[in-house]
């Protein structure tokens, strides 16, 4: 049985997904399924990193991590070009880690880009909203949203 409180956070995730799906088309946003954003870059892999970083500066948060997951499968014999940085800001950790100290296993944000098997660059993320609303926390809904739109102002940004 579903609760009206859980019916209509399912009801809001759904609009916002599909408003975010008509937006994001107009501006070179991708979904290949519900929840992962993918956006076009058409620069390399280690420029759009650069200038993703940069970005991230900008907007008042930092990289907390990177991993070179290309550089880590080479060791295996695959061949591929991905990094993944992983971003957030320690006021807004905080926050969430306040509300519930288990925030950690989403937090900070993982940010995944890759070339693709043509050749072509993408920037791809899962949105905290879909991440944090596990934790059913009102003050943590209020975070992820505010995340959300800066992760979508940010990658809006990509070229």
């Amino acid at each position: 049985m579903i609760t009206s409180n859980k019916y209509l956070k399912s009801t809001l995730a759904l609009l916002s997904a599909v408003l975010l799906i008509g937006l994001s088309s107009q501006n070179g946003f991708s979904q290949s399924n519900s929840d992962i954003v993918k956006v076009k870059s058409s620069s390399s892999v280690e420029q759009t990193v650069s200038n993703l970083k940069k970005m991230v500066s900008n907007n008042g948060m930092m990289v907390m991590g990177n991993l070179n997951q290309g550089q880590v499968l080479s060791m295996t014999g695959i061949s591929i070009n991905s990094q993944t940085l992983f971003v957030g800001n320690p006021q807004v950790g905080k926050k969430l880690f306040s509300a519930d100290a288990g925030a950690g296993v989403v937090v900070p944000v993982r940010i995944n880009i890759y070339e693709d098997a043509d050749g072509q660059t993408w920037v791809a993320y899962i949105p905290p909203s879909k991440t944090l609303s596990n934790f059913n926390n009102p003050k943590i809904d209020k975070i992820a949203g505010m995340l959300d739109q800066k992760l979508q102002k940010m990658t809006g940004m990509i070229q």
